[in-house]
């Protein structure tokens, strides 16, 4: 009975430390690195990026909208005896995912193109 509750509170205590620890190591070597280029006397400008568009949630979005989309035709194949419920529901979910990255490379390509 206890082990029910320890062990998922246990896997999750141990996931959230190791994303904790992991970002603290990113941050520390970071700041070394940065603190010995500028001791070497490169110029700081290197540590200044572009900002560029968020396309990411559009790529969320969409990939979201393929996934639901995927869902629905899957139902409808199952339903309609198409095809079976093993193979319907992965395969349109897959395929509208990747219909929708495609998509959404094209998308960020034109948006680019016009900036």
């Amino acid at each position: 009975m206890l082990e029910e509750i320890l062990v998922p509170i246990f896997s999750i205590m141990c996931t959230f430390g190791s994303i904790a620890f992991i970002t603290y190591i990113f941050f520390i070597t970071r700041h070394k690195e940065r603190l010995s280029l500028i001791e070497k006397g490169i110029d700081a400008k290197i540590f200044m990026t572009e900002r560029k568009p968020l396309y990411i949630l559009m790529k969320l979005g969409l990939v979201c909208i393929g996934a639901a989309i995927g869902i629905l035709l899957g139902n409808l194949f199952h339903t309609s005896k198409l095809m079976e419920e093993g193979v319907a529901y992965p395969s349109m979910i897959f395929l509208f995912i990747g219909i929708a990255l495609v998509l959404s490379y094209f998308i960020e390509k034109k948006l680019n193109n016009k900036s």
